[in-house]
């Protein structure tokens, strides 16, 4: 072989091995959205990528409760949207989550999640029965929920367990869930405001129409949108464990 095309392809194989030119592609949606729905490719994502790994919440934040409702027919859309749910979140959601927990367990409460990530699937089901950018995630864009970098919860008091009153239950789609809506008991606001405050002194934002849904702001390309079921999911954790 002559020297400058070994010198030529041996250049290529290494930018190909440091990720700069050869970069894991998947196959596009309608949407012209990469979607990475099966195991292998999630886990070559990752590998390429750790900060992008799912997580489990309950190993960084203590006290921790769920309340997945989307796991049953009690959610809006009438019908159960996914099975054997845990709560993952990438890794930089999840240390977020872990300071925002010891600071209000110094005050006596704990954090109830509520969803935290969801299969792409999901997004298009919600969005069938609600069409509306201000309540749920429109397919075209994918949620934050699908990349992992998104949770919705609430508030409980450590000593009763008994949830911290806000200005509604979650996925309530009225404007008296938006995060400056100010008709209400100043307890209520001073909850409200507490939990937004703790969470974005740890770098997540509020969304404007859910005082509940809290996410990484900006966060580029770096986060795939995943449709990976949750049993996939759980068997991948044990394997790494």
């Amino acid at each position: 072989m002559h020297k400058k095309y070994f010198f030529f392809i041996s250049s290529l194989l290494f930018l190909c091995l440091s990720d700069k030119i050869c970069a894991q592609r998947y196959e596009k949606n309608k949407y012209n959205l990469e979607i990475i729905d099966n195991i292998n490719d999630y886990r070559a994502e990752i590998n390429n990528n750790k900060q992008a790994k799912l997580t489990l919440l309950t190993k960084y934040v203590p006290h921790l409760k769920t309340d997945f409702v989307y796991a049953t027919k009690h959610n809006f859309t009438h019908t159960v949207l996914y099975k054997n749910p845990k709560p993952y979140a990438v890794l930089p959601l999840a240390e977020a989550l872990r300071k925002a927990a010891a600071e209000l367990e110094a005050r006596g409460w704990g954090i109830i999640l509520y969803d935290a990530y969801r299969p792409y699937s999901v997004t298009e089901k919600m969005w069938e029965t609600e069409p509306d950018a201000r309540y749920a995630a429109d397919p075209k864009f994918g949620s934050g929920h699908n990349r992992g970098i998104a949770v919705d919860i609430g508030l409980y008091k450590l000593s009763t367990g008994k949830l911290l009153k806000m200005p509604t239950g979650f996925d309530n789609f009225t404007d008296t869930a938006h995060s400056d809506f100010i008709n209400l008991p100043k307890t209520v606001l001073t909850n409200r405001q507490t939990l937004k405050t703790v969470m974005e002194k740890y770098g997540l934002k509020q969304l404007s129409t859910e005082w509940w849904h809290f996410s990484i702001p900006n966060p580029g390309d770096k986060y795939k949108i995943l449709n990976l079921g949750f049993d996939e999911l759980n068997e991948t954790t044990k394997e790494n464990e």
